[in-house]
C-alpha cells in the first residue's frame, strides 16, 4: 500500500468518525430536547455544541412544529398560574399623593378671584382668566393691546418679573385676595 493509498484510507476513517461522532451528537441532541423537554442553551452546553447548531438541528426534525405548539400552550399555563399568584400577592406601595388636595385649594383659590364679592382680585389673576387681551412686552411685562378699549378698573400693565415665592419662603409671603 502507498503512502497515498494509506493517507486517503486514513482521511476516510476521519470523515466517517466525524459523521458518526455528529450522528451521535443529533441523537443526543433530539433525546434531550424532546424526551427530556430541555431548552437549546442547556442541550448545547451539555453535548459541547453551540446554540445555533442545536437550533439547526431541532429544525430539521419533523417533530419540531408540533412541539413549539406545546411548549408554547405550556408556557402559556404557567405564565397564567405565576401571574394568578404574584397580583394575590402583590401590595402596591402606597404614596403620599395630595394632588387632589392642591386641586381642591387650587379652586377654592380661583372661585375666590372669580366671585363677585371679592373686589380686589389681583392683577395677575385677571391675566391668567383674560389672556387673549394682554401681550409680552420685551421685558417681559403683560401690556393690554393698543386697539382694544377697556375700563378704568382694568390693570394696562402686569409686571410679571416679580419674584414668585418657592416652597422654602412660602411662609414669609403672605397674600391676601
Amino acid at each position: 500500500m502507498s503512502i497515498g493509498e494509506l493517507c486517503l484510507k486514513i482521511s476516510k476513517q476521519k470523515i466517517n468518525q466525524r459523521r458518526f461522532k455528529n450522528l451521535e451528537n443529533k441523537n443526543k441532541i433530539l433525546e434531550l430536547y424532546y424526551n427530556q423537554h430541555l431548552k437549546q442553551t442547556e442541550i448545547s452546553k451539555i453535548v459541547g455544541t453551540t446554540t445555533q447548531y442545536v437550533s439547526k438541528v431541532v429544525r430539521a426534525d419533523k417533530r419540531n412544529k408540533q412541539e413549539k405548539e406545546n411548549r408554547k400552550k405550556e408556557n402559556m399555563e404557567k405564565r397564567k398560574v405565576y401571574l394568578q399568584e404574584y397580583f394575590k400577592t402583590y401590595d402596591r406601595p402606597k404614596k403620599n399623593d395630595n394632588s387632589y388636595e392642591q386641586m381642591l385649594a387650587q379652586q377654592r383659590q380661583d372661585a375666590i378671584e372669580l366671585s363677585y364679592s371679592c373686589n380686589n382680585i389681583s392683577d395677575y389673576a385677571f391675566a391668567k382668566y383674560n389672556p387673549s387681551i394682554y401681550h409680552t412686552n420685551r421685558k417681559g411685562n403683560l401690556i393690554i393691546d393698543g386697539k382694544i378699549n377697556v375700563g378704568s378698573d382694568i390693570p394696562k400693565m402686569i409686571n410679571m418679573n416679580l419674584k414668585v415665592p418657592t416652597q422654602k419662603y412660602k411662609h414669609r409671603c403672605n397674600y391676601s385676595y
